[in-house]
């Protein structure tokens, strides 16, 4: 946006907002935002408790696949915010206001297997939800785009490396390799980014954030989120726990993960560097299109991610290569934040 629209998209979410709260004095006070074009602003001069404006503008982040998963999610029992007033066409939600710290802040290593406990009790109510038949599904399509996120703006864009033949032969190779693996594990609905930084601290448990993106998808794939996240690590003897214990929980509840905890493992291993590769890419594209520089700092959290996994698969030993000889060379000399000279 200019400066010029943002200014008159303010005064229309005030006047909204006003509206909507019944609250003529009412100001607003920015919340947060997140990696789209969503904010979120938090009201203030009412005399009541506060609530959260959520602005979506239209023409950037249409509001209604948000508003499609939340109801979904909230008939299917899982807790996420409730919402007191919509405009689907102007963009604009009041919201419950959850607080400000989520679980990313609230957790720690003493608290974190009771915090996963609770996560896990969400999870599964997402899970039970019968996916929408025209849901997008986590496709042979899907999974490659994401992963050539990685070949392109990350290897491309923020480490200046040209793939040679080689390097895309042996990607060519891990990618189909893994795209298979996701695409024999069962699936469910899959929220696509279960992870602390989207989980709140409420009265009784957690609340759900960011669900506008799920898909039907690999019943490994948001275990695997919530335990090897974007913004914290875990010792991976941890990691591995909490997957079983899920994976117990998982099969009392019904939902279809393969009997056998080694084959979870697999699975969750192996989806886990799809996603860890895909999201490089994107914190790589948030950088240098989007101009949000703090999420590339992350980087290498998942090369070491990676590190971890790729020494059991012989299958990825191609990808193992490529990190090898041209991520770890071209990191070295790019500064945190930073892009390739």
């Amino acid at each position: 946006m200019t400066p010029a629209t943002d200014h008159t998209r303010a005064a229309l979410r005030l006047e909204w907002a006003r509206a909507a709260a019944s609250s003529p004095a009412l100001r607003l006070e920015r919340a947060s935002t997140d990696a789209g074009f969503r904010s979120y602003w938090r009201t203030a001069g009412t005399g009541g408790p506060s609530l959260i404006v959520m602005d979506s503008p239209p023409a950037l982040e249409d509001v209604r696949p948000w508003l499609r998963m939340h109801d979904l999610f909230e008939r299917g029992g899982v807790r996420v915010p409730r919402v007191f007033a919509r405009d689907e066409e102007l963009g604009f939600l009041l919201l419950e206001d959850l607080g400000v710290d989520t679980l990313l802040q609230a957790i720690d290593g003493d608290s974190a297997d009771a915090w996963f406990d609770a996560a896990i009790e969400q999870l599964l109510r997402i899970q039970a939800i019968a996916p929408p038949d025209d849901l997008p599904r986590y496709d042979e399509t899907l999974l490659a785009r994401e992963l050539r996120l990685f070949d392109e703006w990350f290897l491309g864009r923020h480490l200046g490396v040209a793939p040679d033949c080689g390097d895309l032969e042996a990607l060519d190779l891990a990618y189909r390799f893994l795209v298979d693996a996701a695409l024999a594990q069962p699936t469910v609905l899959v929220h696509r980014d279960f992870m602390p930084r989207n989980l709140m601290p409420v009265d009784g448990g957690l609340a759900v954030l960011d669900f506008q993106d799920a898909v039907t998808g690999p019943v490994a794939y948001d275990p695997l989120c919530l335990f090897k996240d974007a913004f914290l690590d875990w010792p991976e003897e941890r990691v591995r726990a909490w997957l079983s214990g899920y994976h117990a929980r998982a099969l009392a509840a019904g939902v279809p993960v393969p009997a056998a905890p080694e084959r979870f493992q697999r699975d969750a291993e192996l989806i886990g560097v799809q996603r860890h590769l895909k999201v490089l890419g994107i914190f790589a594209r948030l950088r240098h299109r989007d101009g949000k520089p703090k999420y590339i700092a992350d980087a290498p959290r998942f090369i070491a991610y990676l590190d971890q996994v790729l020494p059991r698969h012989p299958e990825l030993a191609p990808l193992a290569a490529v990190i090898d000889r041209r991520v770890r060379p071209a990191l070295a000399a790019v500064p945190v934040g930073g892009a390739a000279r």
